[in-house]
């Protein structure tokens, strides 16, 4: 996770851009073009909101190009939209091949693979349900992530501060660790209550390893010279643990934290497609069923933004605690 570079490190630099007005051109070309086809050519299907999509994106052909003619005066905004404008071309050249080669020549078979206009009308049409699977979803992981966080923390912290609990831990973490949470999925839809409950279990323990091992990983690691400092200053054993080691960890623990979250929200997938009556592996699964496809690919648009989201807002309260080292790991 270290490693990871923010998505500003990937674009080409400010200069080597064509400049703003080109931009703007190419912007609301895009857009307009997006527009005309959705809305000029003949569809090979019944889609709702085809004249929607079309005026959306005609507005958007509109307003976009002066925002980013004028993007210098108007701040950091303006400054942002700058930024994106080469992937809002892209994105609605994207959505330009999309409509040609599914609803206006059918080159790719229906209902396997929908037109835009067909997403959005799930999104607007179907929200009730599919708003209501990403609170049970939002739930659901947020139970699992806290246990599994707040276990595998304080379990990291044992065993990176004494021998004595590392002792009977580690073996035990080499031989559970690097079994996947999926694995143990008929064994703990047996054994809880509940559906669940079986499932809050298994987000907790794909959580819960690498916390634990980036925990302990972080405390056996801090500088000794910290602790003989703190010892000459009258520091308790206490102190020692939660003013000195835990500070110093937290880098690692926080890597751990965002290691969890995406072996976490595989494992919430799983457990809801097999046994969760609700949630968005659910709504995947339901989907399917009824070769509703445009409903499944609203769903996973919506769990990758989810996720993402999640990350995002980790990284968010990663840069307030570790101020400290704000920018060395972007997302």
């Amino acid at each position: 996770m270290a490693s990871l570079t923010g998505f500003a490190g990937t674009l080409p630099a400010a200069g080597r851009l064509p400049r703003p007005p080109l931009r703007a051109l190419a912007l609301g070309a895009a857009w307009l073009a997006l527009a005309g086809a959705t809305y000029a050519l003949p569809e090979e299907g019944d889609f709702p909101h085809t004249v929607g999509f079309a005026g959306g994106s005609l507005a958007l052909g509109l307003v976009l190009p002066p925002l980013t003619a004028l993007s210098a005066r108007l701040g950091r905004a303006g400054a942002s939209l700058a930024y994106w404008t080469p992937w809002l071309t892209l994105v609605a050249l994207g959505f330009l091949a999309w409509e040609l080669i599914t609803a206006k020549f059918a080159l790719l078979p229906m209902p396997f693979f929908p037109p835009p206009q067909a997403i959005l009308e799930v999104f607007l049409d179907d929200w009730p349900r599919l708003g209501g699977s990403i609170l049970a979803s939002l739930k659901l992981l947020a139970g699992g992530y806290v246990i599994g966080a707040g276990l595998g923390f304080a379990l990291g912290v044992a065993i990176g501060w004494s021998k004595a609990v590392g002792y009977w831990a580690h073996p035990v973490l080499r031989f559970v660790g690097p079994l996947p949470a999926t694995a143990w999925l008929p064994l703990a839809f047996f054994v809880f209550p509940s559906s669940w409950s079986a499932s809050t279990f298994l987000i907790a323990l794909a959580t819960g390893f690498p916390v634990t091992v980036l925990t302990w990983s972080g405390v056996a690691g801090v500088n000794k010279a910290y602790f003989d400092v703190a010892r000459t200053l009258g520091a308790s054993p206490a102190f020692l643990v939660l003013r000195v080691a835990v500070p110093a960890a937290l880098p690692h623990v926080f890597v751990g934290l965002f290691m969890g979250l995406g072996g976490s929200f595989a494992v919430l997938v799983v457990a809801e497609m097999l046994g969760v009556k609700a949630g968005l592996g659910w709504y995947l699964q339901w989907a399917q069923g009824w070769a509703a496809y445009a409903n499944l690919y609203a769903a996973l648009i919506v769990m990758a933004l989810m996720c993402s989201g999640l990350i995002t807002l980790l990284f968010a309260l990663r840069d307030r605690v570790l101020s400290w080292q704000k920018g060395l790991v972007q997302w």
